[in-house]
């Protein structure tokens, strides 16, 4: 896992072969922060990572100048990776928590800058996750939400969407 840019920029961590999290490619990642970079600032915003997996978003979001990110992850390994990366850079902006993204969502009442989340492609009930987000009051006036998933699910007649990016098998929504 590699940090595109900000004050981490070309550090590397090595994550462990045992995960099952499917990372977003640095392809992808690169691409979703240059279309970020036209449409939000992210220099001392606030910004919540959902499926955090690796926390490779988390990161880049600390590196880029996020004041405060949430990064929600309940794989306990996983949770305890983007805990260590956050303690090999020494940042106290970025509040892992181990836990159930649908759980910390509807118990939630804090509005956020940014909203990324990637859950597994093949989640059961991954289409209900805009709603759910954009429901639940998440998201700050004028804050952008992207949603990572594969081609089997279209958002455009979402009332929120906006737009959708494709790199590869990775898909990007974006809502408003």
């Amino acid at each position: 896992m590699r940090v595109i840019s900000g004050i981490y920029k070309h550090r590397r961590f090595d994550v462990p072969r045992t995960f099952n999290a499917r990372p977003t490619t640095d392809f992808a990642k690169e691409s979703l922060f240059n279309i970020l970079a036209n449409r939000i600032d992210l220099e001392d915003a606030t910004a919540l990572d959902l499926f955090s997996g690796t926390g490779s978003i988390s990161i880049e979001l600390v590196s880029r100048g996020c004041a405060h990110v949430v990064s929600v992850e309940k794989d306990p390994a996983h949770y305890n990776f983007i805990c260590k990366v956050m303690e090999t850079v020494k940042t106290d902006r970025c509040l892992p928590i181990k836990g159930d993204v649908f759980k910390y969502i509807a118990g939630c009442n804090t509005k956020f800058d940014f909203i990324f989340a990637d859950p597994p492609y093949q989640l059961e009930n991954l289409a209900e996750i805009p709603d759910l987000v954009l429901d639940n009051g998440l998201l700050a006036p004028d804050g952008i939400f992207v949603l990572e998933h594969g081609s089997k699910n279209n958002f455009s007649e979402h009332p929120r969407f906006t737009d959708m990016k494709v790199y590869g098998s990775v898909h990007f929504s974006f809502f408003k």
